[in-house]
């Protein structure tokens, strides 16, 4: 899917925006899906991966669940969980799935996988407001 000019320079998933993450999204069976690598530029503390930028992912992976089926959106609130440390270097899965649509808005859940053994780094559970159509 083209994105608009104004997700273009989206700092996660934007292909114009050279200092973003470049994250892929895809959409598998209704789940939205993507995969990253914490690298050094990302780094909190003590060889661990900032929560702000976890956070970055699930906002997206949520956010992405809608637009890649059509739908813009815009986050209106969202609730974290950090369930354990994501170390520098580890590649994880990200996934995000609708869990109810009532127009104008949307609940939408993600997570964060470490990929080698699929335990839980981080989720959330946002609220998405409906802006229209892509």
């Amino acid at each position: 899917m083209r994105l608009d000019t104004s997700a273009n320079t989206c700092f996660v998933c934007g292909p114009g925006n050279t200092s973003g993450l470049n994250i892929k999204f895809r959409l598998d069976e209704g789940i939205c899906r993507a995969e990253w690598t914490s690298t050094p530029a990302y780094t909190g503390y003590d060889g661990v991966t900032h929560g702000g930028i976890l956070f970055c992912l699930l906002d997206d992976v949520m956010a992405n669940a809608l637009f890649l089926q059509g739908t813009v959106c815009v986050t209106a609130k969202a609730e974290v969980r950090y369930r354990q440390a994501l170390t520098i270097g580890e590649r994880v899965d990200l996934e995000g799935e609708i869990v109810k649509r009532k127009d104008p808005l949307a609940v939408i859940n993600g997570s964060i996988y470490r990929h080698t053994d699929r335990a839980l780094i981080a989720e959330s559970v946002g609220h998405f407001m409906i802006k229209g159509r892509t």
